[in-house]
């Protein structure tokens, strides 16, 4: 599929069509979206009731089981904010906050934490673990009340919302001058995934709209942040886990034997930060992050429009 379509503003060849959406290269946009973009009324129900109890019944308890490893992720996560921002600066806003462990581990670093979560199970959650959390979307009605930060981080946002730019504008004016933004998404149509669907017959099993709106690759993402008055200081891939996929293990609809290949890739995670190698693995995948390869690709930039 190669046409080219125009709707509103929006225009770019269709890579594919799922659930009556046009997946487009959007040439507007810089990156690759849905179309017709779903409006923010029709997302609102689903992540502020359902994305816990329906979408992903079982994050929550994963998560937690997970979290030793995950707390080797954050670490790395907060390891570079300290590395670039003076000691005096530590005070961090988590948009999507979900389940709160990354603020926790934050938290237990000595820094001061407020998330912001629409989903009213995980705003729960978070809240029983002690922290302070806005129950709501990040938006222009409510960030003025937010005050401001050092960092800003976003995991796992940027592809389910409408305005992708709109909300970079958002963290950057909560961010103090020189501030960063650390931003999370999945790599989608990477070259794995693409060798997957031409050479192994896999259909895009990424593409899931309404639920996923947009699709960023380290390139495209990176535009986003300079179009936005970031400077890049960080560009990281997280795991390959298409590699599982390209060696025969289909775990594609398989929930059992994708958790096999999570915890294969947990292990490995584990044993190299246990062998004192966590330098070269960031290394890794900062070169992995380079030739677009990865599940999610990870983007620390600094406000610089203000910087003194």
């Amino acid at each position: 599929m190669a046409f080219r379509k125009q709707w509103n503003d929006h225009s770019g060849h269709v890579l594919d069509n799922i659930n009556g959406f046009d997946v487009i290269d959007c040439e507007t946009c810089g990156f690759k979206h849905v179309i017709p973009i779903p409006a923010f009324e029709d997302l609102e129900k689903v992540y502020r009731h359902e994305y816990y109890t329906q979408e992903k019944p079982l994050y929550l308890e994963r998560h937690i089981s997970d979290l030793d490893w995950w707390n080797l992720v954050y670490g790395e996560r907060y390891d570079t904010f300290e590395q670039i921002l003076p000691a005096e600066r530590r005070r961090i806003l988590d948009v999507g906050s979900g389940p709160g462990y990354f603020l926790l581990h934050g938290q237990e670093r000595g820094w001061q934490t407020l998330g912001i979560e629409p989903s009213a199970r995980a705003a729960a959650h978070s809240a029983s673990l002690g922290l302070e959390i806005v129950e709501d979307f990040l938006c222009s009605a409510n960030s003025g009340q937010l005050g401001k930060f050092d960092v800003v981080h976003m995991s796992e946002v940027l592809e389910h919302i409408p305005d992708p730019k709109g909300m970079l504008e958002l963290a950057k004016d909560l961010l103090y001058p020189g501030g960063l933004l650390c931003i999370v998404v999945p790599n989608d149509y990477n070259p794995f995934q693409e060798a997957l669907t031409k050479v192994c017959e896999y259909n895009p099993w990424w593409v899931a709209p309404p639920h996923h709106v947009n699709f960023f690759d380290p390139d495209s993402l990176s535009r986003l942040f300079t179009t936005t008055g970031f400077e890049i200081v960080l560009r990281e891939a997280t795991f390959p886990l298409e590699m599982f996929l390209l060696m025969g293990d289909n775990y594609v609809g398989n929930d059992p034997l994708g958790r096999q290949c999570h915890n294969k890739r947990k292990l490995f995670e584990k044993n190299i930060t246990a062998a004192g190698l966590t330098k070269l693995k960031r290394r890794l995948y900062q070169l992995l992050a380079e030739e677009g390869i990865g599940r999610e690709v990870l983007i620390v930039g600094r406000k610089v429009d203000d910087v003194s």
